[in-house]
């Protein structure tokens, strides 16, 4: 099966040696997603929603390069710096996704590349 690197300039570019996106076949696979801001290279804000706001954002930048949108997400999983960051994150999540919701996963991590609040990967089918 052959597989395609998606790259957009509106979403950081990646940190290492991965693609911000692979279409496999009518998949997409999208790398988690750092709530940097292409424009800046900074971080969208301190706070756990703009933060969240700014990974889905880049996510949602993805997908569309790739020809999709949110709509066509599955599965996510949310990585987060702090478990109790949950219900805020939702909260901008929600905004995001309507049902029928993806699956997913959320986990706390020990850290987060750059000190991170979220990183947020999502698999799209179209």
């Amino acid at each position: 099966m052959a597989k395609t690197a998606i790259h957009t300039e509106n979403a950081p570019a990646a940190i290492g040696p991965y693609s911000q996106a692979i279409k496999a076949g009518n998949t997409i696979y999208v790398s988690g997603q750092l709530p940097i801001d292409p424009k800046t290279g900074e971080f969208a804000g301190e706070d756990i929603e703009s933060q969240t706001r700014q990974s889905l954002t880049n996510v949602q930048n993805i997908l569309r390069e790739a020809g999709a949108d949110m709509e066509n997400v599955v599965k996510t999983t949310v990585l987060l710096a702090d478990i109790a960051d949950f219900a805020a994150m939702n909260g901008v999540y929600a905004e995001f996704f309507s049902a029928p919701f993806p699956a997913r996963a959320a986990f706390q991590a020990a850290a987060l590349p750059k000190a991170a609040k979220v990183e947020i990967e999502v698999v799209a089918v179209v």
